[in-house]
Order: structure tokens, then sequence, then C-alpha cells
């Protein structure tokens, strides 16, 4: 018996989410769909109610299990990205590993690519005998300057 390799392709695009689906025997209805293109377009991290809404303001009626139920199989095989917050999940589209800014006067949260110097990635790995292989990193801050 053959084993199925699924591919570990970066997911960089719509096209490229719709056929991770496809290749993992997802069935790509018109609500994933309608919800992989939202993400794509938006491109910044958004709620599952926030989905609902944007999608039902656009004319693509779809109902709140719907959403639930698509983001949480789509997160769950990693074809959109889910952060945990403490006032509930967001979702967004992934692509490059990468990290977030959380702008804590606005409650958005933000992908930045960066790549931390090799001689950082060794300290880490002497203190903890760990081999990095991936990493992210949560920076918090405010868009708009703080008066002291």
């Amino acid at each position: 018996m053959q084993k199925q390799v699924i591919s570990t392709k970066p997911i960089r695009s719509l096209e490229d989410a719709l056929e991770r689906c496809q290749v993992l025997g997802m069935r790509v209805s018109r609500q994933r769909r309608f919800i992989l293109e939202l993400l794509w377009q938006a491109n910044e991290h958004l709620s599952a109610r926030e989905i609902y809404d944007r999608l039902n303001h656009q004319g693509k009626e779809i109902g709140h299990t719907s959403v639930y139920q698509n983001l949480e199989a789509l997160s769950s095989q990693g074809i959109i990205e889910s952060i945990e917050r403490c006032d509930g999940r967001l979702y967004g589209n992934i692509s490059d590993s990468h990290s977030h800014v959380h702008c804590v006067d606005t409650n958005q949260i933000l992908d930045v690519h960066i790549e931390l110097p090799e001689d950082i990635i060794h300290k880490i790995e002497e203190q903890t005998g760990v081999r990095i292989t991936e990493y992210s990193i949560n920076f918090y801050g405010y868009r708009n300057s703080q008066e002291s």
C-alpha cells in the first residue's frame, strides 16, 4: 500500500489554498470558497462574526454555523491561520512563516516577515538544547502615540 504524500509547499495565494483543499480531499463548497476569497481579499485577521457580517453584506448569504464549521475545518488543516485571543479567535490567510504585531489601541494584528540573525538563533539553541526549525514572534504596541 502506497502512502499519500501531502504537499508542504507554502500557501501563498487563494489558488494555493484551494489546491490544498483539493489535495486534502476537502470539498470546495460555495461557502468555503466565499470564506477563502474574503480572507485573501481582506488580507487582515478577522473574527468569525466579522467574516459572517462581511459575506452577508456582500450578498453572499451564509449561515453562522456554516461560517464556524468551515473556519474550523480550514484552520485545523492548516489552510488558514487561527489566532487565539482572550476575546475570541481571529482568522487570516496563511503565507510563509511570519510573526505578528498586535496593535493594542486599534485591536489589529498585522503580519510581519522578520528574520532573526543567525547568532540569536544559535544562542537560543544553546540555552534550550532545541534545534530551531521555525519561529514566530509576537510584538505589541500602539499605532497612535501614547502620552506619558
